[in-house]
């Protein structure tokens, strides 16, 4: 298995990365990954996700110079973000330029492929800093391949009022296909945006995988809103890592919404790294069918009065099987320390299953911290109130998961994205009760 990936690594990097500036890394992230290998569920972080039915799939590589093949039409049920937002399409990982649309961009706001970006001198500075090689096999072999993704960079004390979407499309209609997206957001001090990341399939009946990287740095006084969205089809494997590193006052805000999806692995680690940064961490998976959606967070109070709220919620379906494993750090110098945990999930069927473990490791003494996590069914209480209403039973169930989820959504600041999805999830939520 480690062979196949060499030999692919070496057939790539001859092709494709003649002089390019990240060699050094990538020949190290290569060997990195040899060493490590696939986990297995022997490791404790990966035990309830077996990724064997990835590394059985001969996936082609998406490479630089294959040739465009989406059009407007495919990608318009897509567009969540609304017309004033501006979108950089991915096809397969790569930039398609001719889809992208730029609307409403400050002065010196910068979002573009990173590709044509790797002599900036935020991307020299902040490029593989926050992504670690060294444990995690899938960010070692992103880095190793990726070649293309989104950089976007917010200058000092700019404001932007409309979102950019990152729209991520597999198309594996010709054969099971890979990608290995790359994005690095920078808003620097006093700056504010909000980012949409989202990932879609065209319908095939052959696998595709995505292996996604996404660094963010967050400057001193700065905002960012991030929006990860997943609506991808049952053939689809994705594992991501999600790093977001907190300078003095600054906030970051992350909304999780998983709705689709064979094995779905979310990996998100914030830094507070310096006195006064906050965090908001809140998430939503809707599983059915044999879907495996695993969510993995890490929030690592580093400095003092720092303040962490972290709220996921899962309706899971069928055989479907969910996973959260949630962890807060506070290290020792990390005193005034707030940091709040909490994961609900709702089981719609007796063969649907969740794997739950919130996680405190606290080295300071004045602190402030809470976790904890609740798996079962509609309350049967609100349900009997709805149908003493008048309100049919599929009806009630449908009101009630619905106002379960909007916990989630309602954090969501993007008005189009907001109702978009709480659309979705009101017809998706039906058609789970028929």
């Amino acid at each position: 298995m480690a062979e196949n990936y060499i030999n692919k690594y070496n057939a790539f990097s001859d092709q494709h990365l003649k002089n390019d500036t990240h060699a050094l890394l990538r020949k190290e992230s290569i060997q990195r990954f040899v060493e490590l290998g696939f986990p297995t569920t022997k490791n404790e972080e990966w035990k309830y996700t077996n990724v064997l039915p990835i590394t059985k799939i001969d996936f082609r590589n998406s490479t630089p110079s294959d040739k465009f093949k989406l059009t407007q039409a495919d990608i318009k049920d897509f567009l969540i973000c609304g017309s004033a937002a501006t979108v950089l399409v991915f096809e397969n990982g790569h930039f398609n330029e001719a889809l992208s649309v730029f609307n409403n961009l400050p002065k010196n706001a910068v979002a573009k492929s990173l590709a044509s970006s790797l002599s900036d001198e935020a991307v020299k500075e902040h490029f593989g800093k926050y992504a670690s090689i060294k444990t995690e096999s899938f960010i070692a072999l992103n880095t190793a391949f990726s070649y293309d993704g989104a950089f976007i960079h917010i200058p000092a004390n700019t404001i932007v009022e409309q979102p950019i979407h990152l729209l991520y499309v597999s198309d594996a209609r010709a054969e099971a296909t890979v990608a290995y997206p790359r994005n690095l957001i920078v808003a620097e001090k006093s700056s504010q945006v909000k980012i949409v990341e989202s990932f879609h399939c065209i319908q095939s009946g052959n696998h595709n995988f995505t292996n996604s990287v996404t660094e963010i740095a967050v400057k001193e006084n700065a905002l960012v809103e991030f929006n990860k969205i997943q609506n991808e089809t049952a053939e689809a494997f994705h594992i991501n890592h999600t790093e977001a590193y907190l300078a003095k006052n600054s906030t970051f805000n992350i909304n999780t919404i998983t709705l689709g999806g064979e094995i779905v692995r979310n990996n998100l680690h914030i830094v507070l790294n310096d006195e006064n940064g906050t965090a908001h961490l809140y998430g939503l998976y809707l599983l059915n069918g044999n879907q495996l959606v695993d969510n993995h967070t890490l929030v690592d109070h580093a400095k003092p009065n720092c303040y962490s709220n972290e709220l996921y919620k899962g309706i899971i379906d069928d055989k479907a099987h969910g996973v959260f494993n949630g962890k807060i750090f506070v290290r020792q110098d990390a005193q005034k320390t707030n940091a709040y945990q909490s994961n609900k999930n709702i089981l719609l069927s007796n063969d649907a299953s969740m794997n739950a473990k919130p996680q405190l490791e606290i080295f300071a003494d004045d602190v402030k911290c809470s976790h904890g996590a609740t798996t079962g069914q509609i309350d049967e209480e609100a349900l009997f109130y709805l149908r003493s209403r008048g309100i049919g039973e599929e009806s009630a169930r449908a009101l009630l998961n619905t106002a379960f989820a909007s916990d989630v959504i309602n954090h969501i600041t993007i008005d189009e994205l907001r109702n978009n999805l709480a659309n979705f999830l009101s017809s998706k939520l039906k058609t789970t009760e028929a």
